[in-house]
Formats: C-alpha cells, sequence, structure tokens
C-alpha cells in the first residue's frame, strides 16, 4: 500500500487520483486511473458534466452505463471473416478435441519462496535422469513417495485420468496440444515447468478423443477472435487516452481491459 503527500498525489490532467494520507495498492491506484481517464473523456465529449471536485470520485452506476456505452462507441472492433475463423482453426486444432484424457502421474518439484530455483532444477533433472535408468514401475512411485511435493507423492504420483481443462495450462499444453504431446505413453523425456515447480510426468495410458470439425467450433472461434480483437481495441483506446493527458505521479500504459471502476 502507497500513502502520498499533497505534493506527490498522483493526478490525471490536474485531478487528483486519492486524498491526501489515502493508502490504496498500486494496482488499484492504476484501476482508478483509468477509470478517471475514461470519465474525463466522456466529460470532454459532453456525455457527462465536468466534475467540481479537484479529487476523482468513482462514477455512479448512470455514469458507468454511459461510459461503457462511450466505449461501445468510441472502440470499433471488426468481426472475424470467415477465412480468419479457418486460420485459426487449422492452427490450433488440437485445442478442439473433446473427450480426450491422460492417465498420468507425476512428481512435483515446488518452487516455493526461498527455493534456489536452479538447484532445485539440478535435482529434478537428476531424478529425472535416474528414472529414465529404471524399468520397474514401482520405482516412480517409489520416488514420487521419497521427492513429491504434490499430495498425490503418498499415492505413488498418481493422478489418474485428467483431461486438459483438468490440470495446470502448462502441463495441457505441453501433453495435450503442443509437438510434445506426440511423445507418447511414457515417461516424458524433458521436465515441465508450470506455475507450481517442476514436474517429472509419465503418460500410463491415453484416451484421443474426438477431433470437432470446422463447422462445430466456428461460432466459438469467432467468439473468441472478437474478444481477442475487442480487448486489442480497447488497448489502443486507452494507449491514445494515456498519451493525450497530463499524468503525473504514475505511470500508466494502455489497459489491456479498461473496466470502469465500481
Amino acid at each position: 500500500m502507497n500513502t502520498f503527500t499533497t505534493q506527490e498525489l498522483p493526478k490525471i490532467n490536474g485531478v487528483a487520483l486519492l486524498a491526501e494520507g489515502e493508502s490504496i495498492s498500486p494496482d488499484d491506484l492504476r484501476e482508478r486511473a483509468y477509470t478517471e481517464l475514461l470519465r474525463q473523456e466522456a466529460s470532454r465529449l459532453g456525455l457527462l458534466a465536468p466534475q467540481a471536485s479537484t479529487i476523482a470520485q468513482a462514477p455512479t452506476e448512470e455514469e458507468r452505463a454511459i461510459i461503457e456505452s462511450m466505449l461501445d462507441t468510441q472502440v470499433l472492433t471488426p468481426s472475424p471473416s470467415s477465412e480468419e475463423r479457418k486460420r485459426y482453426f487449422d492452427a490450433n486444432k488440437k485445442k478442439y478435441v473433446v473427450d480426450q484424457a491422460l492417465n498420468i502421474r507425476h512428481i512435483l518439484f515446488a518452487v516455493t519462496p526461498g527455493v534456489p530455483v536452479q538447484a532445485l532444477a539440478r535435482h529434478a533433472e537428476e531424478a529425472l535422469l535416474g528414472l529414465m535408468g529404471m524399468s520397474k514401475s514401482g520405482d516412480f512411485e517409489k520416488k514420487a513417495q521419497e521427492l513429491s511435493n504434490c499430495p498425490s507423492g503418498k499415492n505413488g504420483g498418481h493422478l489418474g485420468w485428467i483431461e486438459p481443462h483438468e490440470c495446470a495450462p502448462e502441463l495441457a499444453q505441453t501433453l495435450f496440444f503442443d509437438g510434445e504431446a506426440q511423445f507418447g505413453d511414457g515417461l516424458h523425456p524433458r521436465l515441465i515447468h508450470t506455475r507450481h515447480g517442476l514436474h517429472i510426468v509419465e503418460v500410463l495410458d491415453r484416451r484421443p478423443g474426438r477431433q470437432l470439425s470446422f463447422a462445430e467450433v466456428e461460432e466459438r472461434i469467432d467468439m473468441q477472435l472478437s474478444m481477442q480483437s475487442r480487448a486489442t481495441a480497447l488497448r489502443q483506446y486507452m494507449l491514445l487516452l494515456v498519451g493525450a493527458a497530463d499524468i503525473e505521479g504514475i505511470e500508466l500504459e494502455g489497459a489491456e481491459t479498461p473496466l470502469v471502476q465500481n
């Protein structure tokens, strides 16, 4: 939390973003700044009355609705063409497979505060190399019980059957979607890095699932691409507002998803 004096108060075009002595987190301060930028733009366009206060005020429900309507008018989002949707499908086919699953077990080397990551990685690599030279199924289970920081270690590292949405996104990407998914069953030849740490993974069995056709997912892809296009357009719009404003005491970039603050 940050506390500012009168001289240090961050401002947007002369309007202070918080009162003297008020404490606020950096994320909340940036959110308030983007909201104030939008409120001032709506005022410039004659959609809202100028604010009398020299300190930013949270918009009312009616003001938020007006600002959202302004965004709908000012931020134009082109709809993806049929060709763009088809290209996206062809490049991401593996993400449109239903009922696929893997039966896996793993050993987790968790990255926690204070843990030397390089030393942990060496330890995990040594364990992986050791398992590559072992042939008995019980060897993996024993190592999981000894080394894994996951509760599944007590059960030999078994996670059972999992689908892509049931595991960490990094695991899903490696095991289901990218080129390494073609390694097949058995011990994965590399450590898999996720937000939780380093994983040694063994695929015991797989259920390939069914590939959906373009016609089956075209509407979903249209929604995904439209949302991406909208986020890009909103960010560009905010970049323009930031560039045109007199900003003091805070560094701002274009917001990826500028939301009107409650």
